[in-house]
């Protein structure tokens, strides 16, 4: 059985809320980065804030800039290495060769 709500359906605070509840927004520059897939991100700043040099693409991820013209290089990726790739990067072939020579030698009884 309903009660004799009349403003039945609504919350306190639901009606619209304008400036004069919210007070005066800020002044917002809205600023047009690109990426180099040629995505135009429009995010916006305060117009006293620092304006980033570069921003993040939110549909590939790619650095974006604001020279449309110009973008910045997405960045490189490095294959993934193996152990083995690491120490070839450190050791020559004749280094592995002697490594390898007296590692058998001390399992024989050589030394």
């Amino acid at each position: 059985m309903a009660g004799g709500n009349a403003i039945r359906g609504s919350r306190v605070g639901a009606g619209p809320m304008g400036e004069a509840e919210r007070g005066e927004a800020a002044p917002r520059l809205r600023i047009s980065f690109w990426c180099s897939n040629g995505h135009e991100t429009r995010p916006s700043f305060a117009s006293d804030a620092q304006v980033p040099d570069t921003w993040d693409c939110p549909r590939c991820g790619f650095p974006a800039g604001q020279d449309q013209d110009n973008p910045p290089d997405p960045p490189r990726t490095e294959p993934y290495k193996t152990h083995l790739a690491y120490v070839r990067e450190r050791r020559s072939d004749a280094d592995g060769e002697a490594i390898l020579a007296e590692a058998l030698a001390k399992l024989r009884g050589e030394i």
